[in-house]
């Protein structure tokens, strides 16, 4: 079992920043890759970023260039700096793992609101 505890995050001014981390605990070995989720306000969840455990990071369109997801998952914690944030990026940000065996996205953190006021 993979748990996952997410932090940082709240009320941020557009055009400003904030940084959320990821803390990871239990059979990490299972697990590759890391990557946070967001969901919008009556919108579908949708991928972020994610960071493999070579290092490799990949980014939704609309957060390249001004997100970055970093960490180490053999180390236990993952972020996502977020840089340049627009109202749009406002919504629930969700840390998650993929079980590398069963290939499925089976772990989650409860979330932690993100608020870009304009």
């Amino acid at each position: 079992q993979v748990q996952l505890v997410e932090s940082g995050g709240g009320l941020v001014q557009a055009g400003g920043s904030t940084r959320l981390s990821c803390a990871v605990s239990g059979s990490i070995f299972s697990i590759n890759p890391m990557g946070w989720y967001r969901q919008a306000p009556e919108k579908q969840r949708e991928l972020v970023a994610t960071i493999t455990r070579g290092g490799s990071t990949a980014y939704a369109e609309s957060v390249k260039g001004r997100f970055t997801i970093a960490g180490d998952i053999a180390k236990n914690t993952v972020y996502l700096q977020m840089d340049s944030l627009k109202p749009e990026d406002t919504g629930v940000y969700y840390c998650a793992a993929k079980n590398f065996l069963s290939r499925s996205w089976e772990y989650w953190g409860q979330g932690t609101p993100v608020t870009v006021s304009s």
